[in-house]
């Protein structure tokens, strides 16, 4: 599926091979590529896989592997902890003395 020209999407890149890193990393960094992924507007019509180039929305050009179009945050930040909800009640009455009215 082809993606149009200015479509929001996500690239991918190796900015430094194993063997251009420092050395001054830990042993398992070391090991791997250092790699960057960029949101940004496609600036020419393209299908995932290919070489693209994009416009930042701070208007900076960076080139990568075209992954994916309309990309959005998948994580969380868990399940509901009833703890939580105790400690924010509690903070409240601290600092305003007491629950206000429901």
């Amino acid at each position: 599926m082809k993606i149009e020209k200015g479509s929001w999407v996500r690239i991918h890149d190796i900015v430094l091979e194993p063997d251009e890193r420092t050395g001054q990393l830990p042993e398992d960094t070391k090991k791997v590529p250092l790699e960057m992924w960029t949101k940004g507007f496609l600036l020419q019509e393209a299908m995932v896989g290919d070489q693209v180039e994009i416009r930042t929305i701070t208007g900076r050009r960076a080139e990568g592997t075209l992954v994916e179009a309309n990309p959005y945050y998948e994580h969380d930040f868990g399940r509901f902890v009833p703890e939580i909800l105790q400690i924010g009640i509690q903070l409240k009455e601290m600092l305003w003395g007491g629950e206000e009215d429901a």
